[in-house]
């Protein structure tokens, strides 16, 4: 329901609910999401993890929540009395008609500048390609030795001591130490990497403190801590604060742990992990060695089954020099046998020509006779003679010529022409 809506329908009468939305959606429409400062007052931590309070200065407060999902990504406690600035949306709580904030983010009053000149900084360095992956080192696998750059009474440096000791004991670690907060913190943070270096008695070098406000872990977010951790030689794990805790030396380092414990198992591999692999590998080797061992074994039996004794190898030679001489025995020709046998098949050849000549002598007279019992000149010879008309044709049939058809007429000697005068 708009405000719109109810000018519309002045003589409209609305329940409270429906006004209540109405109220909470012009809230919600007319003003962005905001920060409010204010002090904190009747704080409460309800059960279901929602916090509610009063946010009020000198002259006003309004109520506030702020939601557990909200609320559990802060890393401090809220409390009465305290300065705070909250990024939140005006809205209306409809069961109550409460005007309220619901509440993004809250921080300690004050840091806002503290916020600006991280994220300027952040920006700066970003810029010059500090940040870029491809500047990232790569830790050593089993360091010989690790420095560590924290306070000797910080509680960071006890749970990096431990997490090693218990991963990986013996490994030598170096201690260049330096106020972690405070006045001149970040100056010495920056000269003890820079010791570092000049050592060069380190493989890895973990920079690290608890967790801790803001203002705790403001030496980390100081550009001569960045530009030092940059130009460090020696690889750099920063294990400042809690997971939720960014410092401008996190985006620097080659690598950001979460905790400075989380920074000791990084820098170092489990001893029993190491120790189960290496376990595995010679079980490996082992069983790799067994079966070329067994490939061997196998073949020397192969090559021994092949294996043949001199003299039984010279009787197999003589054996196979006897079998070559029997074969060219048998493979020599037998020269009488085969000219015996050509002789015979010299005959045998004679006879099929003078048999198949023959033959065709025969055939060849009984073609002459039936050809010359053929041959139209015999038949002349008889008395016969033969007519043929002007064109050459044979006549056999003296009806079909006309009168004073032109005649040729052939005897056996000679031949006459003729014209026809009557057909009588």
């Amino acid at each position: 329901m708009s405000f719109g809506l109810i000018s519309n329908e002045k003589n409209r009468v609305f329940s409270v609910r429906e006004l209540n939305m109405a109220a909470k959606q012009l809230l919600e429409n007319g003003l962005p999401l905001l920060w409010v400062r204010g002090e904190i007052s009747n704080f409460i931590y309800a059960a279901s993890g929602h916090w509610y309070f009063s946010l009020k200065d000198e002259q006003a407060q309004v109520r506030c929540v702020m939601f557990r999902h909200k609320s559990q990504y802060l890393d401090w406690q809220p409390k009465n009395g305290m300065q705070v600035e909250v990024l939140a949306l005006a809205t209306l709580y409809e069961a109550r008609g409460d005007f309220q904030l619901t509440l993004e983010q809250m921080r300690p009053a004050g840091l806002g500048a503290l916020y600006e000149a991280f994220e300027r900084l952040k920006r700066k360095l970003e810029g010059e390609g500090l940040f870029e992956a491809a500047r990232k080192r790569t830790l050593p696998f089993l360091p010989a030795q690790i420095g560590i750059v924290t306070s000797p009474q910080a509680a960071a440096l006890r749970d990096v001591l431990t997490t090693l000791s218990r991963r990986m004991p013996g490994i030598p670690v170096v201690l260049y130490p330096a106020p972690v907060q405070g006045e001149g913190a970040a100056q010495k943070i920056a000269q003890a990497i820079r010791l570092a270096n000049e050592r060069a008695e380190c493989d890895v070098l973990v920079v690290c403190r608890g967790g801790g406000s803001i203002e705790d872990l403001w030496a980390f977010n100081e550009e001569v801590v960045a530009r030092a951790i940059a130009a460090s030689n020696i690889p750099v794990v920063s294990g400042v604060g809690h997971e939720t805790d960014f410092t401008i030396a996190d985006f620097v380092a080659d690598l950001r742990a979460a905790t400075p414990t989380a920074a000791a198992q990084l820098v170092v591999p489990e001893r029993q992990e190491l120790l189960q692999r290496l376990r595995h590998a010679a079980q490996r080797l082992m069983r790799g060695r067994q079966r070329q061992a067994e490939r061997v074994m196998q073949q020397l039996d192969f090559l021994q089954r092949r294996l043949v004794h001199p003299a039984q190898r010279m009787q197999q030679q003589a054996q196979y020099l006897d079998q070559l001489r029997q074969r060219l025995y048998r493979a020599r020709p037998d020269l009488a046998q085969l000219g015996a046998r050509q002789m015979e098949l010299l005959r045998r050849l004679q006879g099929a020509m003078q048999h198949a000549l023959e033959r065709h002598n025969t055939r060849l007279y009984g073609l002459q006779q039936h050809l010359l019992h053929l041959d139209p000149q015999q038949v002349l010879a008889r008395g016969y003679s033969m007519v043929r008309d002007e064109h050459g044709a044979i006549v056999s049939d003296s009806g079909v010529l006309p009168i004073g058809a032109r005649l040729d007429i052939t005897f056996a000697k000679g031949w006459a022409r003729a014209e026809l005068k009557d057909k009588g």
